[in-house]
């Protein structure tokens, strides 16, 4: 008898519960991928039957999920703020937390009817294409040390019909351009010693280069202040346990009002402060 897309379902979250917290929505999503439906299509036909094609697609997707892959790059795209990005390894995967960051740069924004935004390591463009996207008035340049970042940052703005401006370059290199309104960023804050203790889903897949910096926020803190006009705002996300220091940091540079931002699982994860 062949089997339903709801057994296999079932077999699969099973199956995935071994290696995985989110095993039913992982399977879901990687079920949905492979029959080509939206996860609320699944629901309303639990007993269509999968042929060997969609099958062998779908084994083949939850063997990959078992070993750690990411969701995100099994499917090749995933959702940021009001956004659907293409997502694969040459880039870290957008982040819940990292919308916070989006959010805090968006309200800090409010008022300036043209600013000029500076995206620090845009990796997927996800911060960038999201501010233009809620804020069309802004014009934002978007840098990455890697190529490949930058080449997938260019897919996303194509995708999405966004306009941003994208550059190869190392943030450890003085700053393009200038004035900005506001520089915002997503940089390697992960301590070398601490990668080994990272979830396989992120150590063994998602680039290091991304994810590993030493000193990386003080580096940009330090730089940026030459970059931003006065009153304009740094805005940075960083790692569980890092927010005293780089707010302590920051007010020995010189920046004011310096705030910490909780995540919305109430980690401090965003620092914040004006020239």
């Amino acid at each position: 008898m062949p089997l339903t897309s709801g057994e296999v379902l079932r077999r699969a979250t099973e199956h995935l519960a071994k290696t995985s917290e989110t095993s039913r929505l992982d399977a879901e999503l990687l079920l949905a991928h492979a029959l080509g439906r939206s996860r609320i299509e699944l629901y309303t036909d639990f007993d269509r039957p999968l042929n060997e094609a969609e099958l062998d697609a779908y084994r083949d997707l939850v063997a990959r999920r078992t070993k750690h892959e990411p969701v995100a790059y099994l499917l090749g795209e995933w959702g940021f703020r009001r956004l659907t990005l293409t997502v694969d390894r040459r880039a870290l995967i957008p982040r819940p937390e990292t919308e916070v960051l989006v959010g805090r740069c968006l309200e800090l924004l409010d008022g300036t009817e043209r600013p000029r935004v500076l995206d620090v390591g845009t990796g997927t463009g996800a911060i960038a294409l999201a501010i233009v996207d809620e804020h069309p008035g802004a014009q934002v340049t978007a840098i990455d040390a890697s190529a490949d970042a930058i080449d997938l940052a260019r897919e996303n703005a194509a995708r999405t019909e966004i306009e941003i401006e994208l550059f190869q370059h190392d943030f450890h290199v003085a700053l393009p351009g200038g004035p900005y309104d506001l520089v915002v960023s997503n940089p390697p804050y992960v301590d070398p010693a601490d990668l080994e203790g990272l979830m396989p889903d992120v150590r063994d897949y998602e680039p290091h280069m991304a994810l590993v910096g030493e000193r990386a926020l003080e580096t940009i803190a330090a730089a940026v202040r030459a970059a931003l006009r006065p009153g304009g705002w740094l805005v940075l996300e960083v790692g569980a346990g890092q927010s005293a220091r780089i707010a302590s940091v920051l007010g020995e540079l010189g920046y004011e009002g310096v705030r910490v931002t909780d995540d919305l699982v109430g980690r401090d994860r965003v620092v914040e402060g004006r020239r």
